[in-house]
C-alpha cells in the first residue's frame, strides 16, 4: 500500500510516463461526462526500487556507501481515478489530433478532429453503402421502384426534421399533405412542406459549389411563412441584441454562438470548406459533410431555422462529395428519437476544447443506422410488393409496380382514400400517368371514383378483402 501511495502521488514524472505507457483503448472516444460513470481501468505498472547496499566495513570511500544499489523491479496493478484516466486520454488525444487552422471556435482556437479507428472504419462502411451500386443490402432499387423510395425519404426527412424542432402533426396527416399538394393548415405543416421543398431544391442543387447567397436561399425555403419576422428569411442576423442562443429546457445558456460581425465572414469560410477549396489534410467526404452540419449550428447563423438548415446542407455536401445513395436516407428521424444525444453531440465538442470527434462518432453511427433502416425498408417492400403480387388473380391481368404497391396500401388501410395528385407525388409521375393507374384500377373493380369538389378522388372496394384469402 505505501508504494501504490508513493506511485500515484509522488513525483508526477514516474505517474505520467506510467500513464502514457499504458494500455488504455480510446476508440469509444468517452466524454468526462460518460467516462467518469465507467469502470475504472486498471494498469500494471513496473517500477524501479534502489535498495542501498549493506557494508560491514568502513571504508575511506564511505561518501560513495549510500549510492551503491542493488536494483529491485517490482509489478503493481493499480486502478486509476477518473480524473488520471480522463487526463492520459486528453493528452493522448491532443498528439494525434488534426486541426482544421480556417474552422474557428469563438476564442479563435481552431477545431480539431481524431480520425480515430472507429472513424475511418465507419466511413469506409458508408461509401461501400453510399457510392455503390444500384442496391442496398442485397436488394436492387429497380427503376420501377426507385423514385418511390426517393419520394418516402424525401417524405420522411422532411417531417422529422420539423418534427425535432417542434413541428405538431401526424406522420399521416403530413403525408397526406405532401401528397395531395394540398395547402398547410397549421405551423406545423407549413414547416413540413418547406422541409420537403428544401430537401428537393439540394436535388438540384447538388452538382452547384455552396455559396453564401445559395444558403441563404435554402434558409429562405425552410423557413418561408414560419418566422416571427418574414424579413429574416435568408438574412444573416445582424445585431447581438436579441442574439439567438441554445438554451436547456430550463433556460440555462448551453451556447453562445459567435458575435453577428463574425457571421458573414464565418459562412464564407465555411461554403470554402465545405466545396474544398481550402488547404488541410485530407477528409473523407462524410467527415466534410458533418463538419459542415455542425458548424452550421455552432454559429447559428440565422435568427431561426438553424437546424433545419444545417440538416439540409448534409445531405447537399453528402450528394457533392458523390454519396448518391445518401438521398435515400433519413437521418432525423432517429435524432428524433434521441434529442438529448443529439444535443450532447455539439456540446461535448464545446467543452472539450473544440474537438469535432465527438460529433463525427455520433453521427457516423446515425448513419450508419439510417443505411440499416433503408435496407430493411427495402426489403420489406419487396417482400410485400411480391406477396400483393402472389394473391392477384392471374386472369385479371398484368398490373405495374404502381398498382401492385397502391392495392398492398389499400389492403392495410381499407379506408385509403387517394388522388391523382397524391399518387403522382408518391411514385414521382406525372398526374396523367397516375390518373391512368387508378382509372385502370377502377376498371377492374378494385377502386371506385367520385368528384368531391374541384378533383376527383378514389376509393377502396370490398373487392380488396380478397388479398386476404
Amino acid at each position: 500500500m505505501g508504494r501504490r501511495q508513493s506511485l500515484l502521488e509522488g513525483p508526477p514524472g514516474e505517474l505520467w510516463q506510467a500513464l502514457l505507457q499504458a494500455d488504455l483503448p480510446d476508440d469509444d472516444h468517452l466524454s468526462w461526462d460518460e467516462l467518469r460513470r465507467r469502470p475504472h481501468p486498471v494498469i500494471e505498472v513496473e517500477w524501479v526500487d534502489h535498495v542501498p547496499m549493506e557494508s560491514p566495513e568502513e571504508t575511506e570511500f564511505q561518501h560513495l556507501r549510500f549510492n551503491r544499489c542493488w536494483p529491485e523491479h517490482h509489478t503493481e496493478q493499480i486502478e486509476l481515478t477518473a480524473e488520471q484516466w480522463w487526463v492520459t486520454l486528453r493528452e493522448r488525444r491532443r498528439q494525434r489530433a488534426r486541426s482544421i487552422k480556417d474552422l474557428q471556435q469563438s476564442d479563435g482556437q481552431p477545431f480539431s478532429y481524431v480520425l480515430t479507428d472507429k472513424v475511418l472504419k465507419t466511413c469506409d462502411q458508408l461509401a461501400a453503402a453510399l457510392k455503390g451500386e444500384v442496391g442496398v443490402g442485397g436488394e436492387v432499387l429497380h427503376a420501377g421502384s426507385r423514385d418511390r423510395y426517393i419520394a418516402h425519404s424525401l417524405e420522411e426527412e422532411a417531417i422529422s426534421s420539423s418534427q425535432l424542432e417542434g413541428a405538431a402533426t401526424t406522420r399521416r396527416d403530413a403525408q397526406r399533405m405532401l401528397r395531395e399538394k394540398r395547402t398547410p393548415r397549421t405551423h406545423g405543416e407549413q414547416m413540413i412542406l418547406n422541409n420537403h421543398r428544401a430537401m428537393e431544391q439540394i436535388r438540384e442543387w447538388r452538382d452547384q459549389p455552396l455559396t453564401p447567397g445559395l444558403i441563404c436561399a435554402l434558409h429562405r425555403i425552410v423557413t418561408a411563412d414560419t418566422l416571427d419576422d418574414p424579413a429574416d428569411a435568408g438574412r444573416l442576423q445582424a445585431s447581438d441584441d436579441g442574439r439567438v442562443g441554445v438554451y436547456s429546457n430550463d433556460d440555462v445558456l448551453l451556447h453562445q454562438p459567435p458575435p453577428t460581425d463574425q457571421l458573414a465572414a464565418r459562412l464564407d469560410i465555411l461554403c470554402r470548406f465545405a466545396n474544398s477549396e481550402l488547404t488541410g489534410p485530407y477528409l473523407p467526404g462524410v467527415v466534410r459533410a458533418l463538419i459542415v452540419h455542425f458548424m452550421m449550428g455552432y454559429n447559428h447563423f440565422f435568427a431561426d431555422g438553424n437546424g433545419r438548415t444545417a440538416r439540409s446542407l448534409f445531405y447537399w455536401v453528402m450528394l457533392r462529395e458523390g454519396y448518391w445513395l445518401s438521398e435515400y436516407i433519413t437521418i432525423s428521424k432517429i435524432l428524433n428519437n434521441a434529442r438529448t444525444k443529439y444535443g450532447n453531440s455539439f456540446l461535448y465538442v464545446e467543452t472539450d476544447e473544440g474537438d469535432l470527434t465527438y460529433f463525427l462518432h455520433y453521427h457516423l453511427d446515425v448513419l450508419a443506422r439510417a443505411v440499416a433502416q433503408l435496407a430493411e425498408y427495402v426489403h420489406a417492400s419487396a417482400r410485400e410488393l411480391t406477396d400483393v403480387k402472389r394473391r392477384l388473380d392471374p386472369a385479371s391481368g398484368e398490373f405495374n409496380l404502381r398498382q401492385a404497391a397502391l392495392l398492398g396500401e389499400a389492403f392495410k388501410a381499407r379506408d385509403l382514400t387517394l388522388t391523382a395528385q397524391g399518387v403522382a407525388s408518391q411514385f414521382r409521375v406525372s398526374t396523367v400517368t397516375a390518373h391512368h393507374d387508378l382509372d385502370d384500377l377502377v376498371g377492374r373493380g378494385w377502386l371506385t371514383r367520385q368528384r368531391v369538389g374541384h378533383r376527383f378522388v378514389w376509393q377502396v372496394t370490398m373487392k380488396i378483402a380478397e388479398l386476404g384469402d
